[in-house]
């Protein structure tokens, strides 16, 4: 690797943190070349030369935010055993994303997508790291439960990111009532959980009343 190419990747990864960190902190409309050079202590021209665009800079950020924010969490999310334990992990893992300002970068990214045409797609990218993880994390603790061949492990996970997306903007105007929001998934964890406690002839009898009901 040449110099050249070394330091022009580390301008990149500054201009990248730049600018999730000027979405965080002044919002997605005073972000710009200039502001977003700023933050990364470089030339305004670099954002040109390297991504072409402030969209499309703004657009590689937000695709190398979540891939940073998945590799926190994945090792986390590979142990979990239960969905209990999945809900548990997913109000943790919301509650340090808040701290570090990363919810509110997500509100601003959705906020500045029907200006910026690149962030809507860039966005749904980065959610969908969050969701093949969680897929994957559904797949195995449901396999063995009553209700493994009743659920769509790939609707579900969609539909768990929803939720915590959801309650994310929720809480900048109801911190309170997604509390609750959050309090009431772990609930219906426990109830999962309690299922997946029954014994052997227990869950066959939840199986074949779920069967019955699908039919």
């Amino acid at each position: 690797m040449s110099p050249e190419t070394a330091k022009s990747q580390e301008t990149k990864a500054r201009l990248l943190e730049g600018a999730l960190r000027t979405l965080t902190e002044q919002g997605i409309a005073k972000t710009s070349a200039r502001t977003v050079a700023a933050a990364a202590g470089v030339n305004q021209a670099l954002v040109f030369y390297h991504f072409g665009s402030v969209d499309e800079l703004l657009a590689a950020a937000c695709r190398y935010g979540a891939e940073q924010a998945v590799a926190r969490y994945r090792e986390r999310l590979a142990e979990i055993g239960s969905l209990s334990e999945l809900l548990t992990i997913g109000r943790e893992i919301h509650e340090r994303e808040r701290a570090g300002g990363h919810v509110a970068l997500l509100g601003q990214l959705l906020a500045g997508a029907p200006t910026h045409p690149g962030l809507g797609p860039a966005t749904a990218a980065g959610l969908d790291l969050w969701i093949t993880e969680i897929e994957q994390v559904l797949r195995r603790v449901l396999a063995a439960t009553p209700f493994g061949e009743f659920t769509d492990p790939a609707g579900l996970a969609r539909a768990v990111a929803a939720s915590f997306v959801g309650i994310e903007l929720y809480e900048g105007v109801d911190e309170a009532g997604a509390g609750a929001a959050l309090a009431a998934l772990e609930q219906l964890g426990a109830l999962v959980a309690a299922v997946e406690s029954l014994g052997p002839v227990a869950q066959r009898a939840v199986r074949h009343q779920l069967r019955r009901r699908a039919q």
